[in-house]
């Protein structure tokens, strides 16, 4: 296994990977970063549990659009999907706020 340094929205973070398998990591680090800024600079989003959780949901929307559905999103548009993601947004803000308020 391989030790890689690698920063997420600013904060180092040390990953292992097996060997050859590093540019793929620092790949996927860099689009999650990506992800996470994102939403960070929209200002919609505080917290970087929040932000993870919501880089998370878009990252798995985009990979079943992608994905040949099967099962209970088989018959889902992306509009669909997005809109789903969206009340799911809706109802993490609701669970979370309180929680916010407390530190």
């Amino acid at each position: 296994m391989i030790q890689l340094d690698v920063s997420i929205m600013g904060n180092p973070y040390r990953l292992a990977c097996k060997e050859g398998e590093e540019r793929t990591l620092k790949e996927a680090v860099a689009y999650l970063d990506g992800k996470m800024c994102a939403l960070r600079d929209a200002g919609k989003v505080r917290g970087t549990d929040r932000i993870a959780v919501m880089a998370a949901l878009s990252v798995a929307a985009e990979f079943l659009s992608v994905k040949a559905p099967q099962g209970p999103l088989s018959d889902l548009s992306i509009l669909e999907v997005k809109q789903k993601i969206e009340a799911m947004h809706t109802v993490l803000d609701g669970a979370l706020t309180p929680q916010e308020n407390l530190f």
